[in-house]
């Protein structure tokens, strides 16, 4: 009998997580490098990681080649289906749209309000900055399906025009899942109306990514998966609800301090794909590591180097988080580069998805606090 108890205790709680299977697809980069625009394209639409940071009172977001995850979910009565970015770094659910011209949307999945039973009109237009154009639109609502949850009359954006490097992204659009406060037109974010509609059982997603080519990442809504990640889970206070931001006390390489001397502040955000931090720290970051860089900011290293190439520490609220070569170097057919990106003068550090596919991350709202463990 209580074994029983039991059982049905684990069948609940299983059936309380909403899994939401992302793939992990090619990347704007491969897509370019393959038709060999790549180095046409990054003189064009320099890298700007910290666009998305800056508080304009338009919705940010940013020109990430190197973007890889995304996973679908679909809006309106029946479903239309869009593969997005589930984006931490950002707030708003956008998709492109029938009214939209763009390149952009030419080759991605398109919204048409009239054919779903459900759907209402805003009053608003939305406008998203790039770091290199911007995304236009209008908000309306509807019903939201994600990972089997159905949400209902979400407002979210739908594009008229888009910035030329979305043509290259294999997502449709975007679901921020950072806090209303930096939401354009001050939107209920997606996961806030899922807390306010009681559609989880508790008020966190978590994410897991995988390495290399391999499947299995996923959000999960309402909860914590165990079988991503092994020993216990170090949680951080948020510096800030706006961003999942946290305070960093330094990066160090074999003992030595090489970054954020003296403390500074980072983002763990799942809509960056490097780890990103001021110019002069990441050099040096490169340096550290043997890695050379060029006229883009990109570093490279040899590949045969690897093995002995040191680890990389981020300690976090007095917590250590250590990255290893293997993770922190990115190898593919054109050569070897580390996932050290360069922000500018700017102080604030991103910890993107090098450092995410070390560590699965657990993003609790209600208690403003991000948990980390090391992932499986």
């Amino acid at each position: 009998m209580k074994w029983l108890v039991v059982l049905s205790a684990l069948v609940a709680f299983s059936e309380c997580l909403h899994k939401m299977p992302l793939i992990k697809g090619k990347t704007a980069r491969q897509a370019l490098q393959e038709k060999g625009l790549w180095d046409e394209y990054r003189k064009e639409h320099p890298y700007n990681p910290m666009a998305k940071f800056i508080q304009t009172g338009a919705e940010p977001m940013t020109n990430d080649a190197d973007l890889s995850y995304y996973g679908v979910i679909s809006i309106g009565t029946p479903p239309q289906s869009f593969s997005v970015i589930f984006d931490t770094g950002s707030s708003n659910l956008w998709v492109p749209s029938v009214y939209c011209n763009s390149q952009a949307c030419q080759n991605h999945k398109k919204f048409n309000p009239q054919q779903s039973s459900t759907f209402q009109w805003g009053s608003q237009p939305l406008s998203i900055q790039y770091g290199t154009g911007s995304m236009t639109g209008y908000l309306g609502s509807d019903t939201v399906e994600v990972g089997g949850i159905s949400v209902a009359n979400q407002v979210f954006g739908i594009s008229q025009t888009e910035a030329p490097f979305m043509a290259h992204m294999q997502a449709d659009g975007i679901l921020g899942l950072a806090f209303q406060s930096i939401a354009s037109d001050n939107v209920v974010p997606v996961f806030d109306s899922m807390v306010n509609q009681r559609l989880v059982s508790e008020p966190l997603f978590s994410v897991y990514l995988s390495g290399n080519s391999q499947q299995g990442s996923e959000v999960v809504f309402g909860g914590v998966d165990s079988s991503h990640y092994t020993g216990g889970i170090t949680w951080i206070p948020l510096t800030s609800a706006t961003y999942w931001q946290i305070k960093m006390d330094s990066v160090t390489i074999n003992g030595q301090t090489v970054a954020c001397s003296g403390g500074c502040q980072a983002i763990i955000d799942t809509g960056t794909s490097l780890i990103v931090g001021p110019t002069s720290d990441i050099n040096n970051m490169n340096a550290w590591v043997g890695a050379s860089t060029n006229q883009y900011g990109e570093a490279t290293v040899n590949c045969q180097n690897i093995q002995n190439m040191p680890d990389v520490t981020f300690t976090l609220n007095g917590h250590a988080f250590t990255v290893p070569a293997s993770a922190y170097i990115s190898q593919s057919y054109y050569g070897c580069s580390t996932g050290f990106g360069q922000g500018g003068s700017d102080q604030l550090w991103i910890l993107g998805d090098v450092f995410i596919r070390e560590y699965y991350a657990i993003f609790n709202a209600q208690a403003q606090t991000i948990g980390l463990a090391k992932s499986v």
